[in-house]
């Protein structure tokens, strides 16, 4: 069965899908707001929740106490920036080929996904403090 889209959860994943920022709910739903005056902060959660749970989008990393949100469900590593909280795709970092392998062998676990986040400071504030 496919399931309809309603305008304003369709511009809840246009919205994300149209940046690499990896926004949080708050930014989406000020993106929004101007086009859906009467859209909802949580419209905007509760649609993002069914949107990850239905493997749509994903949850890259909670920053300063807010989730972030990615279009992107491929994998791939993020980088956040422990200055300005900019959370960034790195599509050239992967994962050594035998790491699954052995962490499942270690753990006795079966493991589907596995998510691997750097945290430092980005290009621009290492320019900023340079300066």
């Amino acid at each position: 069965m496919i399931q309809r889209f309603s305008k304003k959860r369709e511009a809840i994943i246009e919205c994300l899908r149209s940046t690499d920022t990896h926004p949080t709910a708050d930014w989406i739903y000020r993106q929004l707001k101007p086009q859906f005056p009467d859209l909802s902060l949580a419209t905007v959660y509760r649609n993002l929740g069914q949107m990850k749970e239905a493997g749509m989008i994903q949850s890259v990393a909670v920053v300063s106490g807010q989730e972030r949100y990615d279009a992107e469900t491929h994998s791939h590593t993020h980088f956040v920036c422990q200055n300005c909280d900019a959370v960034m795709d790195l599509w050239e970092t992967g994962l050594p080929q035998n790491i699954l392998k052995q962490a499942e062998e270690s753990s006795d676990c079966e493991i589907r996904s596995v998510s691997l986040q750097f945290t430092g400071i980005c290009p621009c504030c290492r320019k900023r403090t340079a300066s």
